[in-house]
C-alpha cells in the first residue's frame, strides 16, 4: 500500500499539475434535472469524479493511487456507494422521472 507520506510528496512536488477547471466543477452544467434515468446515472458518475478531482486536483497524486484501488473490492465498493448516492440526489432532483 502507498503510504499517505508518498501521496503528500507527490502533491507537494507537482502542485503546478492540475487539472483542467471543467474537471473541478461540482456540478457540470449546474443542473441536476436529466430526461432519462440514464442521463441522471451518467451525471451522478460525471460528480463523483468532479468530487475525487476536487478533493485531490493533482493529476500524477491521483494516478499513483489508482493501481492499489482499482484491485480492491473494498475502494471499489465505496466508489460505487458514492455514485449511488449522488444517483439518489439526482433522481429525486427529477421526481424520479415521473
Amino acid at each position: 500500500m502507498v503510504a499517505l507520506k508518498e501521496y503528500t510528496q507527490i502533491g507537494a512536488d507537482t502542485m503546478s499539475q492540475r487539472l483542467p477547471a471543467e474537471e473541478l466543477t461540482g456540478i457540470p452544467g449546474g443542473t441536476l434535472i436529466t430526461k432519462t434515468p440514464e442521463e441522471g446515472r451518467q451525471l451522478a458518475m460525471l460528480i463523483a469524479r468532479h468530487t475525487i478531482h476536487q478533493i485531490q486536483p493533482n493529476p500524477d497524486a491521483l494516478k499513483a493511487g489508482r493501481p492499489e484501488y482499482a484491485v480492491d473490492p473494498d475502494s471499489l465498493t465505496a466508489a460505487a456507494q458514492v455514485v449511488a448516492i449522488e444517483f439518489q440526489t439526482i433522481a429525486a432532483a427529477n421526481n424520479y422521472w415521473r
